[in-house]
């Protein structure tokens, strides 16, 4: 176990590279099996792991760069765990569910790439490290929509990859501006963020290194205003483009925000709550009004995506272990839920070659089980008692609820819109009458689909009814995390804030 983060994060690359030379009829079974040791090396990672231990675990450490404080320094805790076993998982389902007919080893090959730059990001300390793996997912993901997309893939390839650079670039800069300040204050060159927790910054200092870090996160997250690139990636990327964006490059912000923004800047943080509130419900509002408006059924999951994006953010800012739990868990539930839902969109997809909902009607009655698990999926995403995406948004009002109740409320709303627009898109496409001849001989799902749906589903409903074992590892960690922003928090607001949120959670 002493280098078990290093395997997860190099296997992939390294059997992407033997990739190359394996014949292009066996490319589909050798990613297979690929993603599918990857996968079992994460779950070796978690039954491995010390739940109670709320502390970074499986620790590597070498000098990379010593006179300038780059290391090559990796961890897991609660936080990064889970996120990291849903990176593996859904690249094994997006693997196994592939319908690319194309160029498929190419394919493999660039996403076991990205399955590395992924978990990459989840296990690095380091921040040139996490820095490094952060810019290189933005290759293969835009080589995926550029190659495989739809008409305008082009244009959303380089829409995509300009948004998410600019943002990184400015991210990188506070980086250095935080290594520059260590070494004002120590004398020695730092990256290691459990070397920046330990700084206590002026509050004005905060403010600016904040901000650095906010843009390049939120473009990648996308809040309001910088989500525009999102709805034209995901139109025009593939399935499986479609899937890994929403399933886990989206979480690299949120993630962002818990690992480097809180613990860094616990003062900046809290004074930024009520304008990163405001901008998370106008994106969980906005978005699911433009999800209702669409025909296009990948569409309307698209906006949905930002919607449920911004009931994440808005945990992170609750700045309480309800709050910041839930958001963790909702990355989580948010992944697996909008992947399957991609996926099905996907599945109808080949089969008719269109995504429009008026192109459908009465499809319930030819494809049963394609329909149930449309359904279910459909249920966990507006939040549906006893599934997945309960739980999480659950948490994360209760969490905010201290925080305003008043903005819970409107953050609320989006349950009731959210089944407003994915009901309306269930009937248009599932009910009724089947009006298209071409909708008559539609075949079910077939076993390939059902292996690749089939443990989403059994995921889905396990962890609504019995989430603890996630639970239980996340709480101690972000319980330790406000505890430590509670020590080294410099305003009274601040330390107020997070001393009622730990005494709360403590006093439950």
């Amino acid at each position: 176990m002493d280098y078990i983060l290093s395997i997860l994060v190099f296997f992939p690359a390294i059997a992407g590279l033997l990739g190359f030379v394996i014949d292009k009829d066996s490319a589909r079974v050798y990613g297979i099996t690929v993603a599918a040791i990857e996968f079992f090396l994460s779950l070796w990672l978690w039954f491995s792991f010390d739940g109670s231990n709320a502390g970074m675990q499986f620790v590597e450490l070498i000098a990379v760069i010593p006179d300038f404080g780059v290391n090559y320094y990796l961890g897991v805790d609660g936080i990064s765990l889970f996120i990291i076993l849903m990176t593996t998982m859904m690249t094994l389902i997006g693997i196994m569910s592939l319908s690319v007919k194309e160029n498929v080893k190419n394919m493999i090959v660039t996403l076991l790439f990205l399955e590395m730059t992924m978990v990459g990001v989840f296990v690095s300390l380091d921040a040139i490290i996490f820095y490094l793996f952060w810019e290189l997912s933005l290759v293969p993901m835009l080589y995926i929509v550029g190659a495989w997309g739809g008409p305008l893939r082009v244009y959303a390839a380089i829409k995509f990859f300009l948004y998410t650079f600019a943002g990184s670039l400015i991210m990188l800069v506070g980086m250095l501006f935080m290594a520059y300040t260590y070494h004002s204050l120590t004398g020695v060159w730092s990256f290691a963020l459990t070397d920046w927790y330990a700084l206590v910054l002026p509050v004005s200092y905060q403010m600016w290194l904040f901000a650095a870090f906010f843009i390049g996160f939120a473009i990648k997250v996308p809040m309001f205003p910088f989500h525009t690139w999102l709805p034209y990636a995901h139109g025009q990327a593939p399935t499986i483009g479609s899937v890994i964006l929403a399933a886990v490059l989206l979480k690299m912000g949120t993630y962002g925000f818990v690992r480097f923004s809180l613990p860094l800047f616990p003062d900046a943080s809290v004074f930024w709550i009520t304008p990163i509130a405001v901008l998370s419900i106008i994106m969980v509002i906005y978005t699911a009004m433009v999800a209702y408006a669409q025909k296009d059924m990948k569409q309307v999951i698209a906006y949905s995506s930002v919607s449920h994006m911004g009931i994440v953010m808005l945990g992170i800012f609750a700045m309480n272990a309800e709050g910041i739990g839930g958001s963790v868990f909702q990355m989580l539930s948010h992944g697996i839920v909008s992947g399957a839902l991609f996926m099905l969109v996907g599945v109808i997809y080949d089969r008719r070659h269109t995504k429009m909902m008026d192109e459908f009607g009465g499809i319930a009655s030819i494809m049963p089980k394609y329909a149930v698990v449309f359904g279910i999926m459909l249920m966990a995403s507006v939040g549906l008692p006893l599934t997945i995406g309960f739980v999480g948004e659950f948490l994360v009002l209760i969490g905010f609820y201290q925080v305003s109740p008043i903005m819970t409320i409107l953050a609320g709303t989006s349950i009731i819109i959210g089944s407003v627009y994915m009901l309306s898109l269930f009937k248009k496409s599932f009910f009724g009458p089947v009006t298209k001849e071409e909708n008559k001989n539609l075949k079910d799902l077939d076993a390939k689909e059902t292996w690749s749906l089939v443990p989403l589903v059994a995921i889905v409903i396990w962890l609504g009814i019995y989430p603890k074992p996630i639970l239980d590892p996340i709480d101690n960690s972000v319980k330790a995390m406000l505890n430590f922003m509670d020590e080294k928090a410099i305003t009274q607001e601040a330390k107020d804030m997070i001393h009622v949120a730990n005494s709360t959670k403590e006093a439950k």
